[in-house]
């Protein structure tokens, strides 16, 4: 009986030394496979493109926030209504359309009031976040629009230079083209320092284009008063000029 019973443990062992060679086997072979798709051929090289381009802005942003408070979520929207209404219709006044006023936001919540410990509800809040967008050459129309956003009451939150989709889009296409012919000048002055020549491309991957629009005016936190005196003193003088954006791209080539 002992000698069966260690037959049949030596049976076992060697079986699962058989299977653990063969998983080793398929993890080598799986490895070598893996390795071989992302460096196919043995030799690559890994490189970064980057490129910066000049871009010039197309559109000025004026963005106004209105918040009120009501005793009910509609106390509380009536009231920024009344304001935002005002404000339509002075900026209607002065020649813009209906369409140049956009609503970024508009939101009701509970105004919650914390003492002691203990939370309590104090009414409502209702804000409402509006974009006034202009050309960036009609830098005279946004003292009007600062003194619009005064006389109806709504706070000024900030002021940029932005682009258009459109020209997003251009300068976009523009900075990558550039940044991947910089991936490409590298690969090839890193070969030839090792006697060797680029090949073919094996992959790519694309950072986010660096476009933010530019601020050139935020409000502080003193008051309204304060906050469109400074408005209308920084625009006054401002113009709008070429920003760099920059695109980067990794690029990895084959080497023969």
């Amino acid at each position: 009986m002992k000698g069966g019973k260690m037959t049949n443990e030596n049976t076992a062992i060697k079986i699962t030394a058989m299977i653990s060679g063969v998983i080793l086997i398929i993890a080598i072979a799986t490895l070598y496979v893996f390795n071989s798709a992302i460096h196919p051929e043995g030799n690559t090289i890994n490189v970064e493109g980057i490129a910066t381009v000049k871009a010039m802005p197309d559109l000025i942003s004026v963005y106004f926030n209105i918040q009120t408070k009501g005793e009910t979520t509609q106390e509380a929207k009536d009231a920024n209504s009344e304001i935002f209404d005002d404000l339509v219709l002075e900026l209607l006044s002065q020649g813009f359309e209906r369409k140049d006023i956009v609503t970024e936001n508009f939101n009701i919540y509970p105004d919650y009031e914390w003492k002691d410990g203990t939370r309590t509800e104090n009414g409502f809040i209702a804000t409402h976040s509006i974009r006034i967008e202009i050309d960036a050459e009609e830098t005279d129309k946004l003292g009007s629009i600062i003194d619009a956003g005064a006389d109806s009451g709504a706070g000024i939150s900030y002021i940029n230079f932005e682009l258009s989709q459109e020209l997003q889009n251009t300068y976009k296409a523009e900075a990558m083209k550039l940044a991947a012919q910089d991936a490409r000048v590298k690969a090839e002055a890193v070969a030839e320092g090792f006697d060797k020549s680029v090949g073919k491309l094996v992959s790519t991957s694309v950072s986010d284009f660096g476009y933010y629009p530019w601020n050139v005016f935020s409000a502080r936190t003193e008051g309204v008063g304060e906050d469109y005196a400074l408005a209308k003193e920084t625009v006054s003088s401002i113009q709008p000029g070429d920003k760099e954006i920059t695109s980067r791209i990794n690029a990895v080539f084959k080497l023969n």
